[in-house]
């Protein structure tokens, strides 16, 4: 396993002193509480205090717990947990076992290797950084550190009980699941709809951008920021394995980022290369990246064409309350706007469109005229919305994307078609500023 070379030592006989272990405790220390920037200043004393009688009993007791130990799809955080809260109890052969016991079941991680490799070097010398290999190449181990630090907060720092995400605020009955991405956490929150309700399922470590998130233009290397939703799946045989076990593709460029002029193309979901567990928080060209084994959990869950995949900078909860309440203010709004397109009242009806209303064919202007032309020829006019969803967009602008089919009828036409609305905020009021086929 020649790629991994660097983050495994050999074993020493030299056994564990407290004294050579300190540094390497107060490195792993700061590491797993998310200490950043700056060197490591530590330091050791001048001789080793004793191991206390009772925690050498204790070490002992738990040498025997891990061949039992078991993995679920929560991925390795959980273990990596107990291998800090060995490490801050100073129980490192406890630390070391459980570490051998991840790379069992993860043969390919390389955090985990870093870790062993400073384990054992503890026990020979003071060690004064977290990867103290001295063939370690810098820029690898500040690239496991920064993995590590969001593995932990993300496990440490749930979604709070009970809120949800604000993006969430309708998915229609087909949609059987929601993805949410938290880029500054390196996360990616699975939600379930339950009647109506997302309710939490799982989350996941995620990769994203080399420069971060916000994506702009073609090859800017960044993760888009925005309302999605997967449009296809492209299994393993039919890519490179830079993408691992399959890629799910979103749309974006969506009909907003045109409007804002954001380009390029070609943004996934998908897996890991063989060869690697999981790759830094941000290390794509732009797609949000999974582990293989994250990857095939989750794409059991998704579905093409309907499930939405919502990108945010940093997610927003709301009570479920407040949830209910934006909920419901949005689909007023819409049912006011069925209605009064009902009602052929043409302005009535163009009230709900903003003045800065555009869609490839029309501004508002035209839109309106040719609206006020049509309605003339009506007698009466039917509306009907089915499979409504409603998601605000992440950011600054009051946002939200809403998908429905529409069935129309009148006493000259007749059709349907899936479409999609964007609704903006506007003095306190919502307004469509753009609709077109979905």
């Amino acid at each position: 396993m020649s790629r991994l070379k660097f983050w495994t030592l050999p074993e020493s006989p030299v056994s564990r002193s407290r004294l050579s272990s300190r540094a390497f405790i107060a490195a792993a220390l700061l590491l797993a509480l998310g200490a950043a920037g700056g060197a490591w200043l530590l330091s050791s004393p001048a001789t080793p205090p004793a191991v206390p009688a009772e925690e050498a009993a204790t070490e002992n007791a738990d040498v025997d717990e891990f061949v039992a130990e078991s993995f679920s799809d929560s991925g390795p955080e959980p273990q990596l947990e107990r291998i800090f809260a060995d490490i801050e109890a100073m129980r490192l052969d406890g630390a070391l076992r459980r570490t051998e016991n991840l790379l069992q079941h993860y043969p390919n991680y390389r955090l985990a290797y870093l870790i062993k490799g400073d384990l054992l070097l503890a026990r020979v010398r003071p060690l004064d950084s977290f990867g103290a290999a001295p063939d370690a190449p810098a820029e690898k181990v500040a690239d496991l550190r920064a993995e590590a630090i969001a593995r932990l907060r993300g496990y440490r720092h749930k979604p709070p009980t009970g809120d949800v995400p604000r993006y969430l605020l309708q998915m229609n009955d087909s949609q059987q699941y929601a993805i949410v991405v938290d880029t500054r956490k390196s996360r990616l929150y699975l939600y379930q709809n339950d009647g109506g309700r997302p309710r939490f399922v799982a989350d996941y470590y995620v990769t994203q951008g080399k420069l971060g998130a916000d994506k702009q233009s073609e090859g800017d290397r960044r993760t888009p920021i925005g309302v999605y939703h997967v449009t296809a799946h492209i299994p393993q045989e039919k890519l490179a394995d830079l993408y691992g076990h399959g890629a799910f593709p979103i749309n974006y460029p969506n009909e907003w980022d045109k409007r804002q002029g954001r380009s390029g193309s070609g943004i996934w979901l998908h897996g890991t290369p063989s060869n690697t567990y999981s790759r830094p928080p941000q290390a794509s060209d732009g797609c949000v990246v999974l582990s293989n084994p994250d990857f095939d959990t989750l794409g059991k869950n998704v579905q093409v064409g309907l499930t939405p995949v919502i990108i945010s900078n940093d997610i927003e909860w709301l009570s479920l309350d407040d949830w209910n309440r934006e909920r419901e203010e949005l689909r007023a709004s819409i049912e006011s706007w069925r209605v009064d397109w009902e009602s052929r009242d043409t302005e009535r009806y163009l009230s709900h469109y903003s003045r800065n209303f555009k869609t490839a064919r029309h501004d508002f202007q035209s839109f309106a005229e040719q609206k006020r032309r049509v309605n003339l020829g009506k007698t009466w006019i039917q509306v009907g919305l089915d499979k409504l969803s409603v998601f605000r967009n992440p950011g600054a602008d009051e946002l939200v994307v809403v998908t429905f089919n529409q069935s129309y009828a009148s006493n000259n036409l007749v059709n349907s078609m899936k479409k999609r609305q964007y609704w903006l905020r506007e003095n306190e009021q919502w307004k469509i500023i753009y609709e077109g086929d979905a």
